[in-house]
């Protein structure tokens, strides 16, 4: 039987996050291979979602104007240059040597990393503000919050169930080997793409002009309270979620004393509370209502963060990450489909660009002070307390967010009651 395109579309999702998957662990443990520099490493991890904030608005003017299926191909098939070059890079190099406190053991090989990832973060930044874009061409609006909830339970099942776990033990077989993996993967996944059928290019809107276009984006952003809103929540989010996830890595190495098998494993839970999350979001929403379940997700995080920094051990942590992903899921399931339902499709892309500008351009900001953190107080503070001070930043951090978006949520998301109810009766 032939697979639907948006089974066809979810499979290479599944793929691709495969490999992100994989590479959650392998970039980071590569880098912490190479330097025991925490900006260093974080300098990886920068290069990764650097590109968010460079490229998300040119991305969507392009999403708006070429075949999306087409942008997607391309973008894989990129990734999986990038990783093999990444591949043959550290293969070169091996065998390490010991990572030093303060600059890099390789630093060609290090160089070439950084490289990598940021090739690998831009073509991201194009690949999934098209994928975002294509969902509802090929799913009913009614349908939004069913199909984002399949394919996020696709893509956190191989992102960070799968993902991590292979991606640890592969790298302690060998150190390039996730890279290679991971080229294969995006490979797969362009393979998928190429045989998608149809058409996935907007309508054409008028005489082209980069100004003019994305101003349309930002003007509709601007124009949309609740969307706007929506945007820099989330933004803070990941800031604070990044600032957490840089200094996990050395938390967990140093402090709890475990190796890459068990770190990979602890995402792997953290994981298994997202799919929870992608499956029961759309019933958490219909039973609280957009509004409610959006503040109370976002509340969560607090003591989400907290917990994590106290967890005692492999278990406990990999409870508290899997709390924490249930709630980031749920939230996603709100604000993602009530985007993709509200945005003109001729606007999809660059409001969809637009709006991540802003969501993930504060990614680097989180990465870069974590790790000036923990190299500040290093010395300071124990270096086993300083490792930690990321953690009560970004729970306080999102506490005051929660705090400052909380009416405004509720608000906003009433004022969109009846049309939400509509929908939810159509299902």
């Amino acid at each position: 039987m032939t697979p639907s395109p948006f089974g066809r579309f979810v499979a290479a999702s599944g793929l691709t996050n495969l490999g992100d998957g994989i590479a959650t662990v392998a970039w980071a443990w590569v880098a912490s291979l190479l330097t025991r520099d925490p900006l260093l490493i974080a300098s990886v991890a920068v290069a990764l979602r650097l590109p968010w904030a460079l490229l998300a608005l040119p991305a969507g003017v392009v999403t708006d104007r070429v075949d999306r299926r087409l942008l997607i191909l391309r973008m894989d098939i990129l990734r999986a240059l990038a990783f093999a070059a990444a591949a043959a890079a550290l293969w070169v190099s091996l065998p390490l040597a010991e990572p030093p406190q303060s600059g890099v053991a390789a630093p060609w090989t290090f160089c070439a990393v950084v490289v990598a990832a940021a090739i690998v973060g831009g073509a991201e930044v194009f690949r999934d503000n098209a994928a975002q874009t294509m969902l509802p061409s090929m799913v009913p609006h009614e349908r939004l919050e069913s199909a984002n909830g399949r394919l996020w339970s696709v893509e956190l099942t191989t992102n960070a169930l799968l993902g991590p776990a292979i991606g640890a033990f592969l790298i302690a077989v060998a150190v390039p080997l996730p890279f290679a993996a991971n080229a294969l993967a995006y490979g797969l996944a362009a393979l998928l793409i190429a045989g998608l059928a149809g058409s996935f290019r907007p309508e054409a809107d008028g005489k082209r002009n980069w100004q003019r276009e994305i101003g349309e984006g930002l003007r509709f952003l601007a124009g949309a309270p609740l969307l706007r809103m929506l945007a820099w929540i989330t933004g803070f989010w990941n800031l604070f979620h990044q600032m957490i996830f840089i200094a996990l890595v050395l938390h967990v190495q140093e402090n709890l004393g475990l190796g890459a098998p068990a770190y990979g494993l602890i995402l792997a839970a953290g994981a298994a509370g997202g799919i929870a999350g992608g499956l029961l979001g759309e019933r958490i929403v219909r039973r609280l209502g957009p509004g409610r379940t959006a503040q109370w997700m976002l509340f969560s995080s607090a003591p989400a963060f907290v917990a994590a920094a106290l967890a005692p051990g492999a278990v406990s942590l990999a409870v508290v990450l899997a709390v924490f992903e249930f709630s980031g899921m749920v939230w996603n399931t709100v604000s993602v489909s009530y985007r993709q339902r509200t945005i003109p499709d001729r606007l999809l892309g660059r409001v969809n660009s637009v709006y991540r500008l802003l969501a993930w351009g504060m990614m680097p900001i989180g990465l870069v002070l974590s790790g000036a953190l923990v190299a500040g107080l290093d010395g300071i503070l124990p270096r086993t307390v300083a490792l930690t001070v990321p953690f009560y930043v970004a729970a306080v951090g999102v506490l005051v967010v929660t705090i400052i978006g909380w009416r405004g949520l509720g608000r906003g998301f009433s004022a969109q009651k009846k049309p939400v109810d509509a929908v939810v009766a159509q299902e």
